[in-house]
Order: C-alpha cells, then sequence, then structure tokens
C-alpha cells in the first residue's frame, strides 16, 4: 500500500508523497500537542436519568440490539496485507467481507463516564489511541474503559508530526509510550496511529523496531452527530476527542451506530482483523 494511502477528502500535508493524510492541521515539526481535557461539568449536562428495565439499545436511541461481529478466523481476506519487503501494514480499511466497521477513538481529550457506560451497556469492542501528554493523570478513565471491553493503543508519547523526523526522534515518540502503556496496563500495543496521519519509511521502521505490528489510519471521521460517508464493511472510523465544541464523544458515537444499523453493519474488534 503506498505510504500516503487514505480517504480523498482529507486534505495532503507537507513532506512529499510518504506523508499521510490528515484531519488536523499539522503543526512545526516535532510541535507537542497540548492536549487539555474537556470538563468533566459539561461531560455530565444533559444525562439521562435511570430508566430501570428498558433494554440497554433503547437507553441509547437504537432499533435493536446490534449483532455480535463475528470472530474472523482461517478468513485470508480479513487481515491487513503485508507489504512486500516486510513494511508494516498501512491500514485505512479493513480487507473482509464481514459486515462489520471499526470504532477508533485518539488522544485521551475527552473523559466522559457515560462514555464508559456507553461501551459496556451496549459491548462495543472499540480502539483507543492514547497520546500520554493528552492523557496526563487521566489514565484511570481508560483503565475503567479496557476493563469493559476497550483495547488501549500506540499515539506517540506527545502527538509530535513524525514524518521527516530523525529515526531516533521517531523511536522514541513510540516506543516512550509503548513503555508508558505497558506500565500502566501490563500490555504493549500491536496497533499505532501515526498523529495527524503523518508517517514516512522511517516511521514504519521505528514502529515496527518499538513492537508495533500495523498502522492504523482511517477512512472516515465524525466531528459532529451527523454519521459520516462512507459506512461499509471494513471501514474505519475515527472519532476524535480534541475539539471541545464538539459533541461529546457518546453523542457522536450513537450517530453513527444508529447508522452502522440502518446499514445492517455491526462493530467489530480491530484487533481480530489486524
Amino acid at each position: 500500500m503506498p505510504h500516503a494511502a487514505g480517504p480523498r477528502s482529507e486534505a495532503p500535508h507537507r513532506g512529499g508523497p510518504h506523508a499521510g493524510a490528515s484531519r488536523e492541521a499539522a503543526p512545526p515539526t516535532g510541535a507537542p500537542r497540548s492536549g487539555a481535557p474537556r470538563s468533566d461539568a459539561r461531560q455530565s449536562a444533559g444525562r439521562p436519568a435511570a430508566t430501570g428495565s428498558r433494554p440497554a439499545y433503547r437507553r441509547w436511541g437504537l432499533t435493536a440490539p446490534l449483532p455480535r461481529a463475528p470472530h474472523p478466523v482461517d478468513r485470508p481476506d480479513a487481515a491487513g496485507s503485508r507489504r512486500k519487503g516486510g513494511a508494516l501494514p498501512v491500514v485505512a480499511r479493513v480487507r473482509t467481507r464481514d459486515r462489520v466497521v471499526f470504532l477508533t477513538y485518539d488522544d485521551g481529550a475527552e473523559r466522559d463516564p457515560r462514555f464508559v457506560d456507553l461501551v459496556r451497556e451496549l459491548r462495543l469492542p472499540v480502539s483507543l489511541f492514547l497520546t500520554d501528554s493528552v492523557v496526563g493523570p487521566g489514565y484511570a478513565h481508560f483503565a475503567r474503559l479496557r476493563a469493559v471491553g476497550a483495547s488501549v493503543q500506540n499515539h506517540t508519547l506527545d502527538h509530535t508530526y513524525l514524518h521527516g523526523l530523525p529515526y531516533a526522534g521517531q523511536r522514541a515518540a513510540i516506543c516512550g509510550q509503548q513503555e508508558k502503556l505497558h506500565a500502566r496496563f501490563g500490555v504493549r500495543p500491536r496497533l499505532f496511529r501515526p498523529p495527524y496521519g503523518a508517517y514516512d519509511a522511517t516511521t514504519l521502521r521505528a514502529a515496527a523496531d518499538c513492537g508495533i505490528t500495523a498502522v492504523v489510519r482511517w477512512g472516515a471521521t465524525v466531528t459532529g452527530t451527523r454519521a459520516p460517508a462512507g459506512l461499509a464493511p471494513g471501514a474505519i472510523v475515527s472519532l476524535p476527542a480534541d475539539d471541545p465544541t464538539a459533541p461529546p464523544l457518546r453523542d457522536r458515537t450513537v450517530a453513527v451506530l444508529r447508522e452502522i444499523q440502518r446499514k445492517g453493519l455491526t462493530v467489530g474488534r480491530l484487533e481480530d482483523y489486524l
């Protein structure tokens, strides 16, 4: 897969043909991300009252339970293909015939307890790509999400724009977060999302040396409460948590789930397919 593969709607980055496209404006090379967490008071506004015996899917505005995703055992089309020469695969869409899409969340800026309820009650196998400088003291929230079925993956230590950086700097940004996540959760992630979607051949080499097995981009982005275009089997959906003016993640997630349900799809676990 070419290094710059990705959705047509994303604006190209500087840095030549190997730079990934982005949903965000890129900062100067090496610039850290501020990542202040969103206010818990704002997140808790409008919290619905408990409804007793109502089924969980109805509490979240769905018409029926989401089907459980099939497990892609011995399905050769399910995994992202590894490029010739042993380079890490860069995946913006999973090759699968299963009617599944994948929900991914970046950074770790929003820590809404109702989002934990949503993941738990609907048993959503979401993937969280965390940046240490953004999460800050909020790792306990992500431990709760992990306890209810979410997976934790790598999004670098400080959200540095990696394309064009020397190997040592890229390796430190990726391996450093591997070590942070291992210290917090006892696991070293297999999946890595480069900040802004930007990477180059050095990124792939550094990520592989840090134990990463696939670089994950995205094919659709959800910023408001309208479902994104392009939801089809294998779609990787990104729901960034870095915009304080955007609706809460729970609301954006519910909007996507309604469209997923309307199209006869369900949510799969990305780690099962890569």
